[in-house]
């Protein structure tokens, strides 16, 4: 049994959370999902009074549930004053349109909790624009059904963002709005493009993990800043990016949406803006929960994402964070079967220095030193140089400037062509 927790001055929304799985999905991993969305229900504003699982080889086309546990279902919300049922897995509008029939309660599938939750937590302009563009373009084939719940006036979970303000809101119109927001997103991506060009010249290192890991305690660790870092699902929806000093070169460190299993895929396609700061790292740090039950899932969630989003042969180094809430026998397990990773805790700075060594160890893997005296007139070589090499010295001699500088292989490339044409006696290393 769920026990209730009550707070005097929030009154939370008592939700029963209903889960199926069958041939590919066992019971302990169902329990588990369900957990998770408990964690998502409670971060929503709601309380979990109680859970319901049913083992189905397919989904009833109807009720997503059989027939039999819609009546259970419909007992238990009548008996235990339930408002809200919440699915682990995306409806129908049918089945979310019959179960609501059958049972006078308000109903929601993951996605929708997923894009309430996003809807409340989002603070900055474009994550506030990407929200609305997600919910809208899940709004659009729910579109009757979202006009006969929302005329009720209901509040609560599953009503924040664009449904409660736009009730007589018709397909043209919301077709229109998405297009506005589109073109707002590829204003505001335009500007971070800009932003990221003027930090080009340092390594940049992102955090990517499964929400709840911990990649924000670790960012506010390693750099002794103050972001937010809570014990909830998707604390973190904008990238957060300070610098840090690694082995006396300065970086860029950049805290990401946590990802999670069922993404729904219309937040993933308005998010990729943002998530373009993982896209252009040049080091990933894939943040793990070392203590959590479902590690290998987990790692599986983040890996697709990553492949979902195109970006997953970036140089990765994986850190299990929350050490200290592992067992010692467990955590030789992991150390054995993940031998290249960092293990730390960065609530209590475990493992920290050694997470820092490694780092520096990646951002040495692709530079190489060097040396070189460079015509006046290349002013578009040594420009280059500025934006993209750490210079360690520079001096002028006549009409060369003598530059020593440490450069990502991939940008001396780039550079090599803009010296190409230089005379073979000129002295460039």
């Amino acid at each position: 049994m769920i026990e209730e927790v009550q707070n005097s001055d929030i009154v939370k929304e008592r939700a029963l959370l209903v889960g199926v799985y069958g041939p590919e999905t066992i019971r302990v991993q169902a329990r588990e999902y369900l957990d998770e969305l408990e964690l998502l229900t409670d971060t929503a504003g709601g309380i979990t009074i109680d859970k319901v699982l049913q083992n189905r080889t397919n989904p009833d086309p109807n009720y997503y549930i059989g027939k039999g546990k819609l009546n259970e279902i419909k007992r238990m919300v009548g008996n235990k004053n339930i408002e809200t049922i919440i699915f682990d897995d995306d409806l129908t509008p049918t089945q979310i349109r019959n179960v609501e029939q059958n049972t006078n309660a308000k109903v929601l599938d993951r996605s929708g909790l997923i894009l309430d939750i996003f809807a409340s937590r989002a603070k900055t302009a474009a994550a506030k624009t990407q929200v609305e563009l997600a919910q809208l373009q899940y709004l659009l084939p729910r579109l009757t059904r979202f006009w006969t719940h929302l005329s009720r006036q209901k509040g609560g979970i599953g009503t924040k963002g664009p449904g409660e303000t736009q009730i007589e809101t018709d397909r043209r119109l919301i077709g229109k709005r998405i297009s506005t927001l589109k073109d707002k997103l590829e204003k505001l991506d335009k500007q971070r493009v800009t932003q990221r060009k003027r930090r080009r010249k340092m390594t940049r290192i992102s955090l990517v993990g499964y929400t709840n890991a911990g990649k924000s305690t670790l960012m506010n660790a390693l750099t002794q800043t103050e972001l937010l870092a809570e014990n909830r699902l998707f604390a973190t929806l904008d990238s957060t990016v300070r610098r840090h000093e690694i082995n006396n070169k300065e970086v860029l460190l950049s805290d990401t949406v946590g990802f999670i299993r069922k993404l729904p895929h219309n937040l993933i396609e308005s998010f990729k803006s943002t998530l373009d700061e993982v896209r252009e790292s040049d080091i990933l740090m894939h943040v793990i929960d070392a203590s959590s039950f479902m590690i290998n899932d987990y790692i599986d969630v983040v890996r697709n994402t990553l492949e979902e989003l195109g970006i997953e042969n970036k140089k990765t180094l994986m850190v299990f964070n929350k050490v200290d809430k592992v067992n010692t026998e467990d955590l030789r397990g992991l150390k054995a079967d993940y031998p290249d990773a960092v293990f730390v805790s960065a609530f209590r700075g475990i493992g920290l220095s050694r997470l820092e060594e490694k780092l520096a160890e990646l951002i040495e893997e692709d530079h190489v030193q060097k040396n070189m005296q460079i015509p006046l007139s290349k002013y578009k070589a040594v420009a280059y140089i500025h934006e993209v090499a750490n210079i360690e010295e520079e001096k002028y001699v006549g009409n060369k400037v003598d530059l020593t500088f440490s450069i990502d292989q991939r940008d001396l490339i780039t550079l090599n062509n803009l010296l190409e044409d230089i005379d073979s006696t000129s002295p460039v290393a």
